[in-house]
C-alpha cells in the first residue's frame, strides 16, 4: 500500500508560482510511476503531468499541452516525495490538485484509472 499526501496548494494571483508536494509512505517510489491530476468545479478530472518510474526510460515526464512550459514535474528519491512546480498560474488553473501512484507498467500515464493510490487532493486558486 502507499499513502500520498499533498500539500503546497493555496490562493495566487495570476502570474504566480506554487510548488505542490507529494508525500508518500508504505512504498518507496520510485518503482513507480507518479502523476498529477487536477479537477475543477463541474468538470471532468484531467491529467497535468506524470513521471516515470525511475529505473524505466530515465523517468520519461509527460505534461498536458495547457501546461507545458510553466509547469514542472519532479521526484526527490531520498524523501519518496514528488513535486509539481506551478510557474505563470492562470485563473484557469484553479482547481483541487491530486497526485496519484501506480505501479501498472503499461505505461498509460496519461490515463486516471491506470493510477492504484490517489491522495486527497490539495486545493489551488489562481485570481485574476
Amino acid at each position: 500500500q502507499v499513502q500520498l499526501v499533498e500539500s503546497g496548494g493555496g490562493l495566487v494571483q495570476a502570474g504566480g508560482s506554487l510548488r505542490l508536494s507529494c508525500a508518500a509512505s508504505g512504498r518507496t517510489l520510485t518503482s513507480y510511476g507518479v502523476g498529477w491530476f487536477r479537477q475543477a468545479p463541474g468538470k471532468e478530472r484531467e491529467f497535468v503531468a506524470a513521471l516515470g518510474w525511475s529505473s524505466w526510460s530515465g523517468s520519461s515526464t509527460y505534461y498536458t499541452d495547457s501546461v507545458k512550459g510553466r509547469f514542472t514535474i519532479s521526484r526527490d528519491n531520498a524523501k519518496n516525495a514528488v513535486y509539481l512546480q506551478m510557474n505563470s498560474l492562470k485563473p484557469e488553473d484553479t482547481a483541487i490538485y491530486y497526485c496519484a501512484a501506480t505501479d501498472d507498467r503499461s505505461g498509460r500515464l496519461r490515463v486516471g484509472d491506470t493510477y492504484n493510490y490517489w491522495g486527497h487532493g490539495t486545493q489551488v486558486a489562481v485570481s485574476s
